[in-house]
């Protein structure tokens, strides 16, 4: 690991974790869930049956064993999402402004854990970041072996005004299904869990205020490059320059310098066997940077964002 990103690890080890909120999961717009499902396969991922929501858009999640998970999202009929965006449905407004500015295929959301998405609403409310009303829904779940249930979900959503393309919500699970899903956290590339999700910004200190805000934690540290530094109770969130972020991952300096204000980046994994990883990815000729000892793969059709796989100890 090089200076950088040790320097990162031991700032996130002085971080204040005072936030009562973990990383619940990762949205990851796409224009096709076949082509998801596909790419996801290929990096060593074991890819959940269809989910179908009720306002038009679907996904393929991705679970791991820490209980976060990535959630590809794809419009599956336009006529029901547009009906959702008249209608002030924050989550799917959300992914029509993404979409927008951004293009079918990124990294549009991050989404924190609530056992009150009524109060963090409130919070958000209160505190000029809100971008919608809170949303309750549910839908069918399915586990690998084909058993079925039904989840509920309330949301509270909020926007930093500076930054145009992504959003954040938190997410209360009002009602778990009794679906085993133990066969879907076992994925081939042996990843158990997350380890960091990266922003970048030409100027992170401009968002401090809505950072805060949100994910209820103070700035708890910096590092060389400017950056910022928050602790939730599963992850670490980073916030960089793109320059910064390239510097770091031996990437082109240019691959996000148009995008405007704070957008999410990269997301790190824990990947207990470099090697075993390095094997899989040349067999399945998936394309990637050796760095230091993790493995850096770009975004690219049905992968809307930087995967970096990092040893873990």
């Amino acid at each position: 690991m090089n200076d950088a990103r040790l320097a990162v690890e031991a700032a996130c080890e002085r971080c204040k974790m005072s936030t009562a909120y973990s990383l619940d999961h990762l949205v990851l717009p796409v224009a096709n869930l076949d082509e998801a499902q596909r790419r996801y396969r290929a990096l060593g991922f074991t890819v959940a049956p269809v989910g179908v929501h009720p306002f038009g858009t679907a996904n393929c999640c991705v679970y791991l064993e820490d209980g976060t998970f990535l959630e590809p999202l794809a419009v599956a009929d336009a006529d029901a999402a547009a009906q959702a965006v008249d209608e002030g449905n924050g989550f799917v407004t959300g992914d029509r402004i993404f979409r927008d500015r951004a293009g079918d295929e990124g990294f549009s959301a991050i989404v924190l854990g609530t056992a009150d998405a009524k109060a963090d609403d409130k919070r958000f409310v209160d505190a000029g970041i809100s971008s919608g009303k809170i949303l309750d829904f549910s839908r069918d779940v399915i586990d690998k072996t084909g058993k079925t249930g039904t989840a509920a979900f309330r949301l509270a959503f909020a926007r930093d005004l500076q930054s145009p393309a992504p959003y954040f919500f938190t997410c209360q699970r009002v009602k778990t299904p009794k679906v085993d899903r133990a066969a879907l956290q076992h994925h081939r590339n042996r990843v158990s869990g997350l380890r960091r999700i990266v922003l970048a910004s030409p100027e992170p200190r401009t968002h401090s205020a809505f950072l805060e805000t949100f994910f209820d934690a103070p700035i708890g540290g910096t590092n060389d490059g400017g950056g910022l530094l928050l602790k939730l109770l599963n992850v670490a969130v980073e916030i960089v320059t793109p320059q910064s972020f390239a510097r770091d991952w031996g990437l082109d300096e240019h691959s996000h310098d148009s995008a405007e204000g704070l957008h999410p980046v990269a997301v790190l994994f824990s990947a207990p066997d470099i090697e075993a990883l390095t094997s899989l990815f040349k067999a399945d000729g998936i394309t990637y940077v050796a760095h230091d000892n993790a493995l850096v793969v770009p975004p690219t059709t049905g992968q809307g964002a930087h995967f970096i796989f990092e040893a873990s100890a």
